[in-house]
Order: C-alpha cells, then sequence, then structure tokens
C-alpha cells in the first residue's frame, strides 16, 4: 500500500516508510502542499494511495464519498513524529486489513 501523507505531518513519513509501503510519499514532494482537499483526495485516488492524516475533513468525506481512497486517521494529540511513526508501525496489521478489506474505508489510530 502507497501512503500519502498529509501536510499536517512531516515529511520524514514518507521516508520512514519506504521500506514497508514502497511508493509512500508527502503531499509537498509531489507538489499538494498548499492544495486543497480536494486535489490530494483526488491525487490519492487516481494515484492508488492512501491518505494518512491527522485532518477530520477526510474522514468525514470518506463517509459522503466512499473510497477510494481509504484514510488512516491519525488521532493523537500533539505528538513528535517518531511516535506517530511507532504509532503507525504498531498498527501494521491493522493497516494491512485496511488494504484488503472491501469494507473498511477509514483507520483511526
Amino acid at each position: 500500500m502507497k501512503l500519502l501523507f498529509d501536510e499536517n505531518l512531516s515529511p520524514r513519513l514518507a521516508a520512514a516508510f519506504q521500506n514497508d509501503s514502497p511508493g509512500s510519499t508527502h503531499v509537498h514532494l509531489v507538489g499538494l502542499g498548499s492544495a486543497g482537499d480536494d486535489h490530494v483526495w483526488h491525487y490519492a485516488r487516481d494515484n492508488g494511495f492512501t491518505i494518512v492524516t491527522k485532518d477530520a475533513d477526510f474522514h468525514e468525506r470518506s463517509l459522503i464519498s466512499g473510497y477510494p481512497p481509504k484514510v488512516i486517521w491519525v488521532r493523537s494529540g500533539n505528538v513528535n513524529t517518531a511516535e506517530i511513526e511507532a504509532a503507525l508501525r504498531d498498527r501494521s496489521e491493522a493497516i494491512s486489513r485496511l488494504d484488503t478489506d472491501a469494507e473498511l474505508a477509514v483507520l483511526l489510530i
């Protein structure tokens, strides 16, 4: 699964997940750093990404629009990048299920 990290997360996460999720990137690296949610959503959908975000808007949009793309909503408070990386790694099995389960659209972490 390719992950697209939203602007509210560090670009370092894209590099940290290259071995586990080859092709993952950050919105800044694909020219979407200041783009609206619509642009990010369509880019992820059109390019086979799962969005990783701290933004509730993508969760809400998935309820209305369905998927793709699927969404990983990081709901932790003010934590550092290492803690977010650890949380994602700790939930790797759930993330794999999100990728393959036709019923799941959003994973809360």
